[in-house]
């Protein structure tokens, strides 16, 4: 199965983010885009592509003693970027750092598990909000972007996600964040 982990954004930081997104889709060209769900908005911290249904269960077991090994951590949608002409996303604040050390770890568990994750870039906390053709530009829907702010919550779980099936994205498991080191 297609998987990742991922961090879930709450209902109110969700329905922050879409009125501000309602406002873009308005923007000229906005049509020729491929908007993500409001339902499937996530942080991945690491995507494991095709998993072999063996794995599963010593993936789950291991996402569940690292989930157990961090503290929940304040985080907010801030802001917004593109990646080339390709992706619109939405930024992360807040607990920036602390996402990034927790998909470290989220990435170190898959590999225990036999699921190795091969990241080509640095980390960076988004959540995906539109992909494009590459034809058009992406620059004014990231400018109306850019003072976004949701409100904060606490990052108490991290998920388990399956991708694409009907619907798009289905919670397999969920483990709550612990006390920390």
């Amino acid at each position: 199965m297609r998987l990742f982990v991922a961090l879930l954004p709450p209902q109110e930081a969700v329905l922050q983010l879409g009125a501000l997104v309602d406002r873009a889709r308005a923007l000229p060209g906005a049509g020729q885009l491929r908007w993500t769900e409001r339902s499937g908005w996530h942080f991945t911290l690491a995507f494991l592509g095709e998993v072999d249904d063996a794995l599963v269960p010593a993936l789950e077991a291991r996402l569940a003693l690292t989930a157990g090994e961090y503290a929940a951590f304040p985080l907010r949608i801030a802001g917004g970027g593109r990646f080339g002409d390709r992706a619109l996303w939405a930024g992360a604040g807040g607990g920036v750092e602390a996402a990034g050390r927790l998909a470290a770890g989220v990435e170190a568990a898959a590999a225990e598990a036999g699921v190795p994750v091969g990241r080509e870039h640095p980390y960076v906390p988004h959540l995906t909000l539109a992909r494009g053709d590459g034809r058009t530009g992406l620059g004014p829907y990231a400018e109306a972007l850019a003072g976004f702010v949701s409100s904060p919550w606490a990052v108490r779980e991290l998920a388990l996600v399956r991708s694409g099936r009907q619907p798009r994205y289905e919670v397999v498991a969920a483990w709550p964040l612990g006390p920390g080191k």
